[in-house]
């Protein structure tokens, strides 16, 4: 049996605590900054009028040099000095009417309220993910007949744990945006999706939308044709249920199996292995399904006008490769600690395997969605890409390096692979790498160019590190932490490649 040791219950907690604090300072921050929309229009248009009656003496103290119009430069100066905010340079040479400077403004401020938001959307998908791809991991085992993994199965059960604690609050994130207490999924705002307003209720707290043309209605200018054109799919009440399927399937799936096993200690025979069997492949079908669709719902849908066919597949290579990394990280952190005897060198193999392997296919996928969508270079595609690469390429190179550098170059060769320490120290820079990715992946669409990798981000996903490592240390010193009766344990222990 492991023991959860104080200690690392205090580095959890530690942890969680890190993790509560980065997120309520947060929300705190973003609730202090916050200024609605007619304020900042009215702050700006008064700015604007000052900057228009005085003569500009000496241009060269303007903060921004740029080609166009100083008089815009200017005005994001005064506004910075004025509400306490920041643009970058690219929104200050993009802005030519004063419109356009009240957009980039509302934004700006539109963004700092959702940081918090998509902070804590990003830790908890990243680490929900990891445990779907942990439950993928073990219902493959089984379905494979796998003999090497049988003496550390208890592993992966105990990834699996913190999906009904992660699946809980990412219905919460959803039901939130559904009540517009944020805008991670700007398609839920009636505004885009009903052709006509109510006259009278424009520029009210609550306007009315419909899409028949009544009396009292006109033209509805926020009207987005193509994000319309999908609420047969993307709607409020199909968003809930298809979540409520995949979390109640895959919980289901995580329960049972972990039942069957325990069975199979108390009983012997084959009947509860048969029914792990059963139950993984049903499962499989199930998540090859759903973690595509889960993908199109919870990541895709962010950039609501863009699509790609690989998504799913490229999502789920980046969540099932960590999960391997987790997996491995747990066990070599057991085997450092005394525990699972039977595991050796060539177990270390596999792992290095698994990793090297599913880095390569994450990079073939990234690569290859990349490339259709630049060599097409459909415009609708292509914008998703082009925010990324002129806002967060820093990220994108340091993902790459790695999720694919860091593995091809640490563990291709055979002895390497059989490396506790090298495949540890792979492992966890292949966790920080995929979180960069899925950062990637959400933010753009969430926040825009105004991101930061800063104390709110780093301490929501310090605190999600202590939460899940909390949830799956004490899943697994609940059971033995090597099955008993599983078929194929004398072939685990013997394992030599």
């Amino acid at each position: 049996m492991y023991t959860f040791t104080k200690n690392t219950k205090k580095i959890c907690f530690a942890l969680i605590a890190i993790g509560i604090i980065a997120i309520s300072y947060g929300f705190y921050s973003a609730s202090e900054k916050h200024y609605s929309d007619d304020e900042i229009k009215k702050t700006v248009k008064t700015l604007y009028q000052e900057l228009s009656t005085v003569t500009v003496k000496d241009k060269s103290h303007s903060k921004y040099k740029s080609n166009g119009d100083y008089k815009f430069s200017d005005l994001f100066y005064a506004i910075e000095n004025k509400l306490h905010c920041h643009f970058s340079q690219e929104e200050i040479e993009r802005a030519e009417t004063i419109d356009d400077v009240i957009y980039i403004t509302k934004h700006y401020f539109h963004a700092q309220k959702q940081r918090p938001w998509s902070s804590l959307f990003v830790s908890n998908l990243f680490f929900l993910m990891i445990s779907l791809g942990a439950l993928v991991w073990l219902a493959v085992q089984y379905i494979s007949q796998s003999g090497w993994s049988a003496s550390l199965l208890r592993v992966p059960q105990a990834v699996t744990s913190f999906l009904p604690f992660g699946g809980l609050i990412m219905l919460f994130i959803i039901i939130t945006g559904a009540l517009h207490w944020h805008h991670t999924y700007h398609w839920m705002d009636a505004a885009l999706t009903n052709e006509y307003v109510v006259e009278d209720t424009i520029g009210t707290d609550y306007p009315i939308y419909s899409n028949e043309k009544i009396d009292g209605v006109v033209k509805n200018k926020k009207y987005d044709y193509i994000i319309a054109g999908k609420t047969a799919y993307l709607n409020i009440p199909f968003f809930l249920i298809r979540a409520f399927i995949y979390l109640i399937g895959w919980c289901l799936a995580a329960f049972m199996l972990r039942k069957f096993s325990l069975n199979e200690d108390l009983e012997g025979g084959l009947r509860w292995h048969n029914k792990m069997f059963t139950t993984s492949a049903i499962f499989i079908v199930f998540a090859a399904v759903t973690t595509s669709t889960g993908a199109w719902d919870w990541i895709m849908s962010i950039d609501t006008h863009w699509f790609s066919t690989l998504f799913g597949w490229y999502s789920f290579a980046s969540f099932f490769v960590s999960a391997c990394a987790v997996i491995a990280i747990i066990t070599i952190h057991l085997k450092y600690s005394g525990y699972l005897e039977n595991v050796n060198e060539n177990h270390m193999h596999d792992f290095g395997r698994y990793l090297l392997a599913f880095s390569i296919f994450w990079t073939y996928l990234w690569f290859a969605q990349y490339m259709l969508i630049w060599y097409s270079n459909i415009p609708e595609e292509v914008t998703y890409y082009l925010i990324r690469f002129e806002s967060y390429h820093i990220l994108i190179i340091i993902a790459l390096i790695l999720n694919f550098a860091t593995p091809m170059l640490l563990i291709q060769d055979r002895a390497a692979k059989r490396l506790k320490g090298q495949v540890l120290f792979v492992a966890i820079l292949i966790l920080i790498g995929h979180f960069i990715d899925v950062y990637v992946m959400i933010m753009p669409g969430t926040v825009g160019t105004h991101w930061h990798l800063g104390f709110v981000e780093i301490g929501t996903f310090l605190g999600y590190i202590g939460f899940f490592t909390f949830i799956v240390l004490n899943s697994l010193s609940k059971v033995p932490l090597s099955q008993k009766n599983h078929p194929m344990l004398i072939e685990s222990e013997h394992h030599h490649i």
